[in-house]
């Protein structure tokens, strides 16, 4: 599917209609949905609703945006009017909310055309989408390997080319991980830049929604979208938002070098040598656009890992407390008294996966252990951000891989959380300091499978991510290799 901009260009010329490019993606849908398993929920008579009325502006003579008409995916995780919101769980399969989460009411403003929302590991918890209660979502560059997670099916949707672009959201890395192991373009946003209100919350001070995209390009068209500050989140920033369009600039020789930080900590054991090779070809071709490259030590890096998954699960487990079958989702029937009530339906409601951090969580934080895991988890973040903020004193950007592998085999990690939970382990640390990350395709392995870079800026800094991410993109041509389905 063409990138947004030539789509824009094609209606505002009257060549092609909202209309016939909405029904182009959704027969894509229906052809490829069989192999990839991509969507939970197809809206195709909304989303030809939406497109007639992009139309009809055309019509009329009135100037549309530059997303208006175009197809989109949204992670089933965040709230759509009138339209389920399952978080890719039994809990909530017959959920519909009574109203619209900031991100999508602001893509329906702009004109966008929504398709669909997409699988994801239940509350997204998870790294593969294999922790959906209903269905496992493939990779669309080798079906029997996982997407990534928790925004597979969002990556999937992309890189298959269902939808132009489409949204997911980050707690540890599920946005940029998937990008990577689906060879597109995501991005996760500081912490407080695009609103979390109506996306059903895994841990608060963690999750960010972000955008996926086939091109730098798309997804900062999407980020502008979406960004901004809003009322109803307490955690919103008040910014003004940048023209993150203006940032993409073919090379990096701009008046000051760019200085670009290698994480030393990030290269070595764990890290797939296919994978290093690749990111440090990468970072060579960084350099040849101009960027002046400084090795940078960041010793808690690593640490990143255990205390995520301490505050992570600590803040799930307050979270989902708010489903016991009494508000609204799921109730088992015939139960004795309101305790077995609550019992039963999380029993039966809730998958593997999410009863694991649910208990790791209520575990650390109960009396006697609160300090010696959530507290010290806490003081660890603490570092690690600090560890960021004496990086960024030297160097404007920092490059790692955006996972140690490539895509895995589907069911090959499924019976060993520990090596699961892995994956995660570059993308983390990003989120616990709240900062901006991307992940952009740098090459393949020998089996055809993407690699993916990781550039993380300071706080707010998504102009300098996004122009080393599109100088790098413009001198290659990772991104326009396309899976054969």
């Amino acid at each position: 599917m063409a990138s947004i901009r030539e789509l824009h260009e094609q209606l505002v010329k009257k060549e092609r209609s909202a209309v016939e490019i909405t029904q182009e993606a959704l027969d894509k849908i229906q052809a490829l949905e069989p192999k990839l398993h991509s969507f939970l929920h197809v809206t195709a008579q909304q989303a030809l609703e939406q497109a007639r009325a992009v139309d009809a502006k055309i019509a009329a003579g009135e100037e549309i945006g530059l997303l208006a008409g175009i197809p989109t995916g949204i992670k089933d995780n965040m709230c759509t009017k009138g339209i389920p919101t399952t978080c890719g769980s039994r809990i909530l399969e017959n959920f519909v909310p009574p109203y619209e989460s900031t991100v999508t009411q602001k893509l329906l403003d702009a004109g966008a055309v929504t398709v669909g929302k997409t699988n994801l590991d239940e509350f997204a918890m998870g790294s593969s989408t294999e922790n959906s209660a209903y269905q496992v979502t493939a990779n669309p560059w080798d079906v029997t390997r996982v997407p990534g997670g928790s925004s597979g099916g969002s990556a999937a949707a992309v890189a298959g080319g269902e939808c132009v672009v489409s949204l997911g959201s980050d707690t540890g890395g599920s946005i940029r991980q998937p990008a990577s192991f689906c060879g597109v373009v995501g991005l996760k946003p500081t912490y407080g830049l695009v609103s979390r209100y109506g996306l059903v919350a895994y841990a608060s001070s963690l999750d960010q929604i972000g955008p996926f995209g086939r091109s730098v390009e798309d997804t900062a068209i999407l980020l502008r979208a979406i960004a901004g500050y809003d009322p109803k989140d307490s955690t919103s920033l008040k910014v003004d938002i940048p023209d993150y369009l203006a940032s993409l600039k073919p090379d990096l020789k701009a008046r000051k070098k760019l200085r670009i930080g290698i994480i030393t900590e990030t290269f070595g054991e764990g890290l797939d040598s296919v994978v290093e090779t690749a990111v440090t070809k990468a970072i060579d071709q960084l350099q040849m656009l101009g960027a002046e490259i400084h090795t940078i030590s960041c010793p808690r890096f690593r640490y990143g890992l255990p205390s995520y998954y301490i505050i992570a699960p600590s803040e799930a487990s307050a979270n989902l407390a708010r489903y016991d079958g009494v508000k609204y989702g799921l109730r088992t029937p015939d139960a004795d008294n309101l305790l077995s009530m609550y019992k039963s339906t999380r029993a039966s409601g809730f998958g593997t996966e999410v009863k694991r951090r649910i208990m790791i969580g209520t575990y650390a934080l109960s009396a006697g252990y609160y300090d010696a895991y959530y507290l010290k988890a806490q003081k660890v973040r603490t570092l690690i951000k600090q560890d960021f903020e004496n990086a960024f004193k030297k160097v404007d950007v920092l490059v790692t891989p955006t996972a140690p592998t490539t895509a895995f085999k589907a069911g090959e990690k499924t019976t060993d959380p520990l090596s699961m939970y892995l994956n995660d382990l570059m993308t983390i640390p990003v989120n616990l300091a709240g900062l901006p990350g991307i992940s952009i395709p740098c090459g393949f392995d020998d089996q055809g499978l993407p690699i993916g870079l990781q550039i993380i800026g300071n706080v707010l800094r998504e102009d300098q991510i996004l122009q080393v991410a599109y100088a790098y993109e413009q001198a290659t041509n990772w991104h326009l290799r396309q899976p054969a389905l």
